[in-house]
């Protein structure tokens, strides 16, 4: 693949009733960047009586980032937010030393109605020295994302910097996450316009890349100073994402990420005892995984 290094395949799980496509980590690529976790969920038919229902979960050092294509979410967590999150919008979870959340369809829309529910769940790996900050939540909406367009090509900056633009999502280490939709063929030119390493996610559509076609459901992975010219076919979406990598391994387990495997330890320790922040009057909990 020359200047590629390597298409990762979306491999399909089931979460209760929600199937996500599991994107990274991958046996051969623990990270893009700063990026160390991708799950796809839907396209899915929700209702009447199926629903996205996570209960009570903890994170540490990492920030989440849920970014919806249809459908809408309730997001609660143990700072005390309670926020819903509508398509084109982010939520950006920054766990830190220790946050739980849920996440849920809100409860106006179990009304008996049948609806499409599409989105990513993502993780980004916080910077060493910032693993043991406190913990934070921001909503964006979707009208103050940075959006312009090159021909028939719409772009969409959600999280970092890229192609001279700035997110108001506030991060803490070099990355960029982008949204690119073409209705027509669109020569796609990643050079000078991003920095570090890159993830191409195909959404829908299909893609060709140093003379091979990869097609939706796939990651490829780059670096972009010497990535070749990348052809998008007509209907093709696409998210961009990546940046500088840590000089430090990330070791993760369940839903705990740390440069540092006795913080996972302690956190484990600390979930299993239910001694981790937990959300006011929220009943539930996921037992830690064996």
């Amino acid at each position: 693949m020359s200047n590629l290094g390597m298409i990762i395949e979306e491999r399909s799980r089931d979460i209760g009733d929600f199937l996500v496509g599991h994107l990274i980590p991958f046996r051969k690529k623990r990270m893009i960047g700063p990026f160390i976790f991708i799950d796809h969920m839907g396209p899915t038919q929700l209702g009447p009586k199926k629903y996205m229902d996570v209960d009570q979960h903890p994170h540490i050092g990492l920030a989440t980032l849920t970014y919806m294509l249809e459908g809408e979410i309730m997001h609660a967590d143990s700072i005390g937010t309670r926020q819903r999150i509508s398509p084109g919008s982010v939520n950006w979870m920054i766990a830190g030393k220790g946050v739980s959340h849920t996440e849920r369809t809100p409860q106006d829309l179990r009304n008996g109605k049948i609806f499409n529910a599409h989105g990513y769940q993502i993780w980004v790996a916080l910077p060493a020295h910032l693993e043991d900050m406190e913990p934070e939540f921001y909503h964006i909406p979707a009208k103050d994302l940075p959006n312009w367009s090159d021909g028939t090509a719409k772009f969409k900056l959600i999280a970092g910097e890229g192609y001279g633009q700035k997110s108001p999502v506030p991060t803490y280490s070099p990355l960029f996450m982008v949204e690119i939709k073409t209705l027509e063929p669109y020569g796609l030119d990643i050079v000078g316009q991003l920095q570090g390493e890159v993830g191409i996610c195909i959404v829908t559509g299909h893609i060709t890349a140093c003379g091979q076609d990869v097609e939706r459901g796939n990651i490829l992975v780059s670096k972009v100073e010497d990535s070749c010219k990348i052809q998008l076919h007509p209907n093709t979406h696409l998210l961009l994402f990546g940046g500088q990598a840590f000089p430090e391994e990330r070791h993760i387990y369940w839903n705990f990420v740390s440069a540092s495997k006795e913080k996972i330890e302690n956190a484990k320790q600390a979930w299993t005892n239910k001694s981790f922040p937990m959300i006011p009057d929220e009943k539930t909990y996921v037992p830690l995984p064996q």
